[in-house]
């Protein structure tokens, strides 16, 4: 990213792009301010997944627009048509240890783990709470990756940048 005015493209990672990558996609994109355009994508989305029920609700209750949000597989992502990424980040530690396509432009990587909200045998309310909590985890890293200087978010220091972010 060499001026203000330029747009930095960032793809989140995730299984099975339903939960953790959906979330972060759309606080970025609303977070970003048109600096940011924020995309995500599953390794192994499964036949006709679609978002999480309870996420699409907690970003809807925080005021995030989910209009257009879909699971797709980071194949989309892995060609020549594809937008360049300037930041690709896996949110969860499946999608971390897995073999990533060739990206385009070679993109700086980043892992910033959250546990899946929706996983295991938990009630709604306490599924529901568990999507709360990783919006908000999220959040707090999204707030600081839009708000580091322009020279941190320059190609050469990005990837710097962003898994320092991780471990926030």
């Amino acid at each position: 990213m060499t001026t203000n005015a330029q747009v930095l493209n960032v793809l989140f990672l995730c299984t099975h792009n339903s939960a953790r990558s959906i979330l972060a996609e759309a606080l970025l994109n609303h977070m970003g301010q048109g600096r940011f355009k924020a995309f995500s994508a599953g390794s192994s989305p499964r036949e006709n997944q679609q978002p999480h029920p309870l996420g699409l609700h907690v970003l809807a209750h925080a005021g995030v627009d989910t209009e257009g949000l879909h699971s797709k597989s980071w194949d989309v992502f892995a060609g020549a048509e594809a937008p360049h990424m300037d930041l690709i980040i896996t949110v969860c530690d499946n999608a971390a240890g897995e073999v990533c396509p060739v990206w385009p432009g070679h993109p700086a990587t980043a892992h910033w783990g959250y546990p899946d909200p929706s996983e295991g045998d938990k009630s709604d309310e306490e599924k529901l709470e568990a999507f709360r909590q990783t919006l908000h985890a999220i959040q707090r890293r999204l707030s600081l990756l839009i708000n580091l200087p322009a020279d941190k978010l320059a190609h050469a220091v990005l990837e710097t940048s962003a898994r320092a972010l991780g471990s926030v």
